[in-house]
């Protein structure tokens, strides 16, 4: 995972790669560099989980933005 000035860029074990507006979390985008990069995996893949933003997202929404406004 990296991320841009305004994007996170997620690489999915398949070879797929995601690019998601920062916009749309923004614990994530108001974050600090050293915060974002402070994340790991959770549940075998199916997540990301930023402890000291208390943010999650699952692979499956990202995947399918529809469904975080849902």
């Amino acid at each position: 995972m990296e991320f841009t000035d305004d994007s996170m860029v997620v690489h999915l074990t398949d070879g797929r790669t995601l690019a998601v507006p920062l916009e749309w979390f923004p614990r994530l985008r108001d974050a600090s560099p050293e915060q974002r990069a402070a994340w790991r995996l959770v549940g075998q893949g199916i997540g990301i989980h930023w402890e000291e933003l208390d943010e999650d997202l699952s692979t499956r929404g990202l995947l399918a933005p529809q469904s975080l406004s849902a």
